[in-house]
């Protein structure tokens, strides 16, 4: 059956729903869940997505989505497709960009706003996903009084393959909002629990059928790029699993059984995961996609898609 909602891990999804000024209001909702208990904002303003760094030569970095609410707090909402070697040095990396833009000329006291970084994965940081956490919640902690040591600098990890409640479990508002990034694109209608105004609005601006003919294009090239990249993933993990089994079992012979297979499990996972990225780096390469979206897509680092360019 077509698809009746674009699908949120997409960049034209996740900008559809979120990134238009008449949106606003699904974004501030959306935050204001997650952050509850610990934010209330009112109105949000956007701001530009591309930051430079101090010098030319300077790493840049480019955000999905960067936002400011009524006090000046600063929000950075991305959404990363696959996993990244160094994906948790990127997303503190990227937080200091907002983090330096506050500094004032002259007399300045370095009293700072907040700032907090929201990422939506379609990963798990853990390949054996042990604990099955959704929501990773994190901040400078004092780890003798185990308190938090600095509040105004915040990551929160969502970890969406780890969350698997059905229309009937959802409690929370929260939870409905994960229910939606995880099942769009498989709905056909409006499920009976999303029944909120919030909930109608992001059905109707996500129906694909409603889009104008440059909609349509630009959403079926993002979601081209998406699935091309989830099926080279998939497809590697296949073959890494395959290749991983054969050469578990062969140093199962000489060391064991259950410890040939871990290893061998690891290492094939680890080749195919790493050379289905730069397939698919190659394929944005020769469409000459940024680096820097070549990086956030496929997880391989700035050098290495240089390398590959070079290659080509």
């Amino acid at each position: 059956m077509k698809e009746r909602y674009i699908n949120p891990f997409t960049d034209f999804g996740f900008k559809k729903i979120f990134g238009e000024e008449l949106n606003k209001d699904l974004l501030i909702d959306f935050l204001n869940e997650l952050l509850k208990g610990e934010q209330s904002i009112k109105t949000l303003s956007y701001k530009k997505t591309e930051h430079l760094g101090a010098t030319e030569i300077d790493r840049k970095a480019i955000f999905d989505l960067y936002c400011e609410n009524e006090q000046g707090e600063k929000f950075i909402v991305e959404i990363q497709k696959t996993k990244q070697k160094f994906f948790k040095d990127r997303s503190i990396y990227y937080s200091t960009f907002p983090i330096a833009e506050q500094a004032e000329k002259g007399d300045w006291d370095f009293g700072l706003k907040a700032v907090y970084t929201v990422a939506i994965l379609d990963f798990t940081f853990d390949d054996e996903d042990r604990d099955k956490t959704v929501v990773t919640h994190v901040q400078l902690m004092d780890t003798k009084k185990k308190e938090v040591f600095f509040k105004k600098l915040t990551f929160i990890y969502l970890q969406m393959p780890n969350f698997n409640k059905s229309e009937m479990e959802l409690e929370t508002r929260f939870d409905k909002w994960l229910y939606i990034f995880k099942n769009l694109p498989k709905l056909q209608e409006r499920p009976q629990k999303l029944q909120e105004r919030v909930f109608e609005k992001l059905f109707t601006i996500a129906e694909i059928a409603k889009f104008t003919p440059t909609e349509v294009e630009a959403y079926e090239e993002s979601l081209k790029t998406y699935r091309d990249l989830k099926n080279s993933l998939d497809t590697a993990r296949e073959e890494g699993l395959n290749e991983g089994l054969a050469k578990g079992l062969e140093q199962g012979i000489v060391k064991g059984l259950e410890q040939g297979l871990a290893k061998g499990l690891d290492q094939g996972l680890a080749k195919g995961r790493t050379e289905s990225q730069r397939q698919m780096a190659e394929i944005m390469l020769q469409n000459n996609e940024e680096e820097e979206k070549i990086a956030r897509y496929t997880g391989l680092t700035i050098a290495e898609i240089e390398k590959l360019r070079k290659k080509i």
